[in-house]
């Protein structure tokens, strides 16, 4: 039942979860690649950038704040950032990447930056590297519930390839305090469900399945009802 959950999991239509190891046999590619082209590192990684590249950087900054929609400099980062989301659904991860690192020039302390460059890693399966991010921004912004939600998802997929029970609670714990300040996300309910349902706890598997529902259910398949159902019942 463990694998028809992991399935579950992978077929979520939110943001927040990536499938892990999809593309990791480009992973090499990907960092050879980002060898001659910091564009592909987060943050540009921190590389020294030529003049060109500072004049290129000042004139895209100046194109997009021209633009009456944007007021701030973080709003236009947020527009970015929902954009890098889109080339990644469509598994475009150059463009995804390339529109969370314009979103930083614009925006540097905007935590969510962090959420779109884990998923990056999340997408080719490194979750140690996926980590590093959302803990990255997770010290500037402790309080973010897309990153917290996102560790306990890598946590999660670690659980799920490992079998690890200690990744299951740390899963739990990152949720939890996702919860705890926002207790109306349906990504974050729904997986919170799936952890509990995984530790056989039937009664919080049930309690933040009908939070869930209660939103909307719109994470919630067929599926996992069924598992829920059979291992839980009532």
């Amino acid at each position: 039942m463990k694998i028809i959950t992991f399935i579950t999991l992978t077929l979520l239509a939110t943001f927040s979860f990536a499938q892990p190891g999809l593309y990791k046999d480009g992973f090499e590619e990907w960092e050879n690649e980002s060898k001659t082209n910091k564009r592909l590192l987060p943050r540009y990684g921190h590389l020294t950038k030529t003049s060109g590249e500072i004049n290129s950087d000042s004139a895209f900054i100046k194109e997009i704040m021209s633009q009456p929609k944007f007021k701030t400099r973080h709003e236009a980062s947020n527009h970015l950032i929902g954009l890098g989301f889109q080339y990644f659904y469509q598994d475009d991860l150059k463009a995804a990447m390339y529109r969370f690192n314009q979103a930083y020039l614009l925006d540097t302390l905007n935590t969510d930056i962090f959420w779109g460059y884990g998923a990056i890693y999340m997408r080719f399966g490194m979750l140690g590297l996926a980590a590093d991010q959302y803990k990255t921004g997770l010290r500037i912004d402790s309080t973010n519930t897309h990153l917290l939600t996102d560790l306990g998802t890598m946590f999660q997929a670690q659980y799920y390839r490992l079998e690890f029970p200690e990744s299951l609670d740390s899963a739990i714990y990152y949720m939890n305090k996702s919860f705890e300040i926002n207790s109306k996300d349906q990504n974050t309910l729904f997986k919170l469900s799936v952890c509990h349902w995984n530790k056989g706890d039937c009664k919080n598997a049930w309690k933040f399945y009908n939070l869930c529902k209660a939103q909307g259910g719109q994470p919630i398949t067929e599926e996992y009802t069924k598992d829920l159902k059979a291992k839980c019942k009532k």
